[in-house]
């Protein structure tokens, strides 16, 4: 595939565009609360957009499309089981505690609601699982760029991260979250002609089932029995695994994401935030599942004349990670393929910058000024903000080599997240709702957790990964695989903190106040207007959530 100059220049014009973003941003910066926490001055719509788009990363556009070709249409799931329920739990009763505790960061809620420890832990963990968040990204880019445009590898690496770093590290979390708007906008509509042609080309819908395994067009069907599926998993692994510990764990407590409603202007904006970006969510498959799945159909004997076909690696395996590339190398022209290449790289770039911007404030807030460097000057924490951002980005460098092992990137963010936010969600569920939990049992439980995690993978092997202790289960997929490690990895928190807690002593009740359901004033709505309320737009969203899977069932 070879652009043009009508191609390049779009692309130039985004590049540019984000830098001067940075700039124009900078000179509202005036002190480390402006930098790391946008200063809560955010307007619903832009924090809405940013939520979602904080997710539209390479393991959103890259990793879903390859998981649609990998897994059919079953990859729904991480939508309609495993995103909307989770965040309506969110905007109903996790918010509340999040922006009216002033915590600037999830692992300060914790501070505040437990102990040092437990902070430091959560911190440590996240710190880590945004670096290789961040280093996906940064690898999906430079991946894309190496197959469809025959750019170096290692060039485009330095030359994403690069740009990234000076736009983050001149307008913070500001210049991020406004870029993640942009970026929401460019793949929306970078991508939507690539699905009309491609599912026209495959003769529609209904074309594509009668091609097809039928446990690659039905979400339910064939989840009874873990070998009648492609996921390699039964229906109770799928809703425990996926639709409770890490949709829960991921949408309610990763900071990534709950950084963008706690920058939101006043707690009915950020309550909100998620339930307004949940509408985009539910309808985001036709974007980045759909198109997996037309590129499976396409390859089946009777469409083989189209001419599409996914790159082989090394091991002679497809390469799902290269569906989506494959397919806009295929479908679009010149002038078209810049729009369409401009949109996965603003997607990429940006989803980096979210876990940059997230790890600097984490590491700045939970880690420095918490245990190294205290009451020092505004200015001293704002400029240990931007130098920890270059850090960030060396780090996500670093990350993105490592990528390069798994076949589907998907499955590699999976298994990271199973092992920080499973356990997590157990702390967070205990810590906000009994109020007899201490930060002895919440420490333990992490520690419980992680370690049952890593136990469970060391002792479960899925397509070549895991196994390291001895293969003694064998999952048939990297997926099932990650749910299962987070199924245990709960299990195991959720009863080391209740054990645990039953034997030491808690806080006193008046230091939960504002931190605990039970002990919270709870708060009452001035709207008259039902449809400016958290609670009914979320029931409706579960409603019509409900409807999507009977439909694809």
């Amino acid at each position: 595939m070879k652009l043009h100059i009508a191609d390049y220049l779009i692309i130039i014009v985004y590049f540019a565009f984000v830098i001067t973003v940075g700039f124009v941003i900078k000179r509202k910066i005036k002190s480390s609360n402006d930098f790391l926490s946008s200063g809560r001055n955010i307007p619903l719509w832009i924090t809405s957009l940013a939520f979602i788009s904080a997710n539209l990363g390479a393991q959103e556009v890259l990793g879903m499309v390859a998981s649609g070709a990998k897994y059919g249409i079953m990859t729904v799931h991480f939508y309609w089981v495993g995103a909307i329920f989770a965040m309506v739990f969110l905007a109903v009763f996790m918010m509340p505690f999040y922006y009216g505790s002033k915590a600037r960061s999830v692992p300060e809620y914790l501070f505040m609601r437990f102990d040092e420890k437990t902070r430091a832990l959560n911190a440590v963990t996240f710190a880590v699982m945004t670096v290789f968040s961040s280093g996906i990204s940064l690898f999906a880019l430079a991946k894309l760029l190496e197959v469809i445009l025959h750019w170096d590898f290692d060039v485009s690496i330095w030359l994403a991260a690069g740009i990234v770093m000076i736009y983050t590290f001149l307008g913070g979390l500001t210049s991020a979250v406004y870029n993640e708007v942009l970026q929401f906008f460019l793949i929306v509509l970078g991508l939507s002609p690539l699905v009309v042609v491609a599912l026209h080309d495959a003769g529609g819908w209904s074309n594509i089932k009668a091609q097809l395994e039928p446990q690659l067009t039905h979400a339910w069907k064939y989840m009874g029995k873990a070998d009648d599926n492609p996921m390699g998993i039964n229906f109770m692994s799928l809703i425990f695994g996926l639709g409770f510990v890490m949709s829960f764990g991921y949408w309610c407590t990763d900071f990534l994401v709950v950084q963008r409603a706690m920058i939101a202007r006043n707690m009915n904006d950020a309550q909100r935030t998620p339930v307004v970006a949940a509408i985009p969510k539910m309808l985001m498959p036709l974007i980045v599942v759909l198109p997996g799945v037309v590129a499976i159909a396409l390859m089946q004997p009777a469409l083989q004349s189209k001419g599409f076909a996914i790159p082989t690696a090394a091991n002679g395996q497809l390469d799902y990670t290269m569906t989506l590339p494959s397919l806009i190398a295929h479908y679009y022209p010149s002038g078209l393929l810049g729009v369409g290449i401009t949109a996965l790289i603003a997607s990429f770039m940006s989803g980096m910058a979210g876990n940059v911007t997230a790890f600097n404030s984490v590491f700045t807030y939970d880690i420095y000024q918490s245990y190294f460097v205290k009451n020092r000057s505004d200015k001293h924490y704002l400029w240990v903000g931007k130098f920890i951002t270059i850090a960030g980005v060396l780090l996500s460098i670093i990350t993105a080599y490592v990528a390069k092992s798994f076949n589907n990137i998907n499955d590699f963010l999976q298994l990271v997240f199973s092992f920080v936010n499973g356990p997590l969600f157990a702390t967070f569920l205990l810590g906000m709702f009994w109020k007899r939990t201490t930060g002895h049992g919440a420490f333990c439980g992490l520690l419980a957790g992680t370690a049952a995690a890593a136990l469970t993978h060391g002792l479960t092997i899925a397509e070549g990964k895991g196994g390291w202790i001895a293969p003694m289960f064998e999952i048939k997929s990297g997926m099932g695989q990650a749910f299962i490690v987070a199924s245990v990895s709960w299990i195991a928190n959720f009863f080391t903190t209740i054990i645990v807690s039953l034997f030491t002593k808690p806080k006193p009740e008046a230091a939960l106040k504002g931190l605990v359901y039970s002990l919270t004033v709870k708060s009452t709505y001035k709207e008259e207007k039902w449809y400016k309320r958290v609670a009914p737009i979320g029931i409706i969203l579960l409603i019509i959530t409900i409807l999507l899977n009977l439909i694809f069932f």
